[in-house]
Formats: structure tokens, C-alpha cells, sequence
């Protein structure tokens, strides 16, 4: 299996810190499930998560993330209203029964899609943000090439039975985490245990009851047909740690749940995340050339370890410089590295970079610069 992806390259070092992923717990009783870190993307254990299996309603994770992204990306807005089609209407299973030509926000549809798996609203979105669910269909195949989804091929966005329409556990711990890390927003729905819709007529109740009553649950998606049985992929959030885990063809509902559950349990009993500072003041840089005489660097992005808790060792950190630059320096133009290292071997290396630009000196400047400099000497 692929574990590391494009998607996690940022924190490539992270994902290989420490051992393997570990075998499950033995209260999971689904055939294929893993449990993934968010921020690292590490795999903390896994069973057979590269099987490919239907996975029912917890395709729409892909649809969400795509709605997120439009969404975050200015392309739609919360309030774009979006009207029900003859093909969305036409969906059966689980839906609000929307009527044709019927209107609704698209924060009503995202949150009828993210709490009761609406495959009417799944479609009307789809519609709306890619002309046909067809279209959308194509987008949804290509975000997940890109995310390293190696093992998924979606067919439609509802994720009803059809023919080719199949993906594995891993896969699905992948998009969960992009939909998850990138688009937080996204848990103002997914942590909805009841609500209603038109107007206080039309009640809500989420599908996933991990929301009512497991500690720290944010989410995410449930699933279900009689050829896929029952799907989960679950996340939950203790002490700055977000989890997700993922079970597919569980034999009953409360399997899944049940699996989902100690898979999580075994996460916040045995790890916890770090998060990393230098261990010293980060020293200015000597521009040569410049409008002024030093940049300071500071690091590119934030840093946090995975550790297990029965393994934590001493977190340390190593700065390298540049001793000077040439003007003219541009922010964000990289001055060295901040190297992050556990118990003496390294796992990390952030980028060091510019704070702000500092434009070159002018000719005028430079020999200004000179005289002032030659006074001083004199003096």
C-alpha cells in the first residue's frame, strides 16, 4: 500500500516516524479498517484497508469535499440557492424528498447531505456545481487520483449500488482527512445530531449516533446497501488530536459503530501529538545589499509530532542559516531549515523563510551607504 501521498509531502518525515501501523484492536470486528492521524496522516493500524469494497453513503464524503472546496474557493456560496432536478428528485434510498423545481440553499443541501446522507440533495449539488452529476462524477475520479486514492473508482456522487462503483478503507481515511484538515467548516454539519429543514417542518436526525454519545466526535459519515453493508468513517477530537477511522462491510450497524469506537479508543489511549518550536530564538540574517541590514526568518508552516505515549522521547530541534543573503529578498524566499529530531534522529525539516521583502539598494543608495560608512570609520 502507498502511504505516503502527494497530499502528505509536507509532512512526509512525520508519517515515517516510529514503527508500523500496529494490528487492530481485537473489539473491531469489521473486515477492513484503519485508523489514520490528521495532521500527519500516519496510519496508527490497519486490517486488510486496501480491499476494495462498495462503499454506499461514504462516498459523499467526496461530494462534500468538493461542495468545500467550492465553497472555499469562492466558486459557490452558502446562500446560492440550487433547484431540484427531475434526475435529483429520482434518486430513491435516503433523501428529503425533494420535489421537482423545488429551491434550497446550498447550506441547506450540505446539511441534509452531511446529516442524513440526502441523495436527492447529493445530486441537486452536484448538478449545481458541475452542470450534471455526470460531470461531477469526473471531478470526483480526478480529486481522488490526486489525493492518491489508487484504489477508488467513483460512478456516481450518492454512492447507490452500481457496477465499478468501488473503494478501500485507506482510500476513504484519505479524502475524510482532506475534507477534515483543509475545510473545517465542514464540522458545523457533521457534529448535528438533530435539526430540521423548510422551515421547522421537515425534522433531522444524524445517522451516525457516534455524534450523541462518543466523547469528542466531529463527524463524519455513515453508509449502507445490502451489497455494501455497513460503512463507517468516523472522527473524533481529544486534547488537540484528531482521529479517523474507517470500517467497511461490517456485518450490522452496531458493528460498525462498535469498531469504529475501540478503534478510536485504541488512538487516544496510545498516542498524542506534539506540537514543535524551535528551541531558540531565531537569529536575524545579514542582507547584503539591502534597503535594510537583516531579514528575520520564520518558519514556513507549523510543526507537530506524532508520538506514542509509551515511546515519547526527547523532541529536539537544530536551526541552519544561511550567515548572509543577497538583496534583493523576496517573503517567503527560503533562508535555511529548522530540523526536527526525536531521540536524536530526524523527522522533520521545516523551511526557514523571509518575513518580508527587502528590495536592493539603488546605485545612489549603495554609495550613499559607502560615504556613510566611510565617515563613520573616519570619526
Amino acid at each position: 500500500m502507498k502511504r505516503i501521498t502527494a497530499l502528505g509531502l509536507a509532512l512526509s518525515a512525520l508519517t515515517l516516524l516510529c514503527a508500523p501501523a500496529y494490528a487492530l484492536p481485537a473489539e473491531v470486528t469489521a473486515p477492513s479498517a484503519i485508523l489514520m492521524e490528521k495532521t500527519t496522516g500516519r496510519v496508527l493500524c490497519e486490517q486488510d484497508a486496501d480491499v476494495q469494497y462498495e462503499p454506499a453513503s461514504v462516498t459523499k464524503v467526496m461530494t462534500l469535499l468538493l461542495a468545500m472546496e467550492a465553497i472555499d474557493g469562492g466558486r459557490l456560496s452558502w446562500d446560492d440557492m440550487v433547484t431540484a432536478s427531475p434526475h435529483a428528485i429520482s434518486m430513491g434510498g435516503s433523501q428529503i424528498w425533494l420535489k421537482e423545481n423545488e429551491q434550497m440553499t446550498v447550506r441547506d443541501m450540505v446539511k441534509a447531505v452531511t446529516v442524513v446522507s440526502a441523495n436527492d440533495c447529493a445530486v441537486a449539488l452536484a448538478e449545481h456545481i458541475a452542470g450534471s452529476e455526470s460531470a461531477f462524477v469526473e471531478r470526483m475520479n480526478q480529486r481522488a487520483r490526486e489525493l492518491g486514492m489508487e484504489r477508488t473508482n467513483f460512478v456516481n456522487c450518492t454512492g447507490l449500488p452500481a457496477p465499478g462503483h468501488l473503494t478501500c478503507a485507506y482510500d476513504i481515511a484519505l479524502m475524510s482527512r482532506e475534507l477534515i484538515l483543509n475545510h473545517p467548516s465542514i464540522r458545523e454539519f457533521t457534529t448535528i445530531w438533530m435539526d430540521t429543514l423548510r422551515d421547522g417542518a421537515f425534522q433531522l436526525s444524524n445517522t451516525n449516533r457516534l455524534i450523541f454519545y462518543y466523547e469528542g466526535a466531529t463527524g463524519l459519515k455513515t453508509g449502507f446497501t445490502d451489497t455494501a453493508l455497513y460503512c463507517l468513517s468516523a472522527t473524533a477530537e481529544r486534547d488537540g488530536m484528531e482521529l479517523i477511522a474507517v470500517v467497511m462491510h461490517a456485518p450490522t450497524s452496531n458493528d460498525r459503530f462498535d469498531s469504529c469506537k475501540a478503534l478510536l479508543n485504541y488512538g487516544f489511549a496510545n498516542y498524542a501529538v506534539t506540537p514543535v518550536y524551535p528551541g531558540e530564538a531565531i537569529p536575524p540574517v545579514e542582507v547584503l545589499l539591502g534597503t535594510q541590514d537583516t531579514v528575520q526568518p520564520v518558519t514556513a508552516r507549523e510543526c507537530s509530532i506524532l508520538l506514542e505515549k509509551s515511546k515519547s522521547g526527547t523532541v529536539t530541534t537544530q536551526l541552519e542559516l544561511a550567515p548572509q543573503v543577497e538583496a534583493p529578498v523576496e517573503a517567503g524566499q527560503k533562508l535555511g531549515e529548522l530540523r526536527v529530531l526525536v531521540d536524536g534522529e530526524q523527522v522533520d525539516a521545516i523551511d526557514l523563510v523571509a518575513a518580508q521583502e527587502v528590495p536592493r539598494l539603488s546605485v545612489g543608495g549603495i554609495f550613499k551607504r559607502f560615504l556613510n560608512t566611510l565617515f563613520l570609520q573616519e570619526a
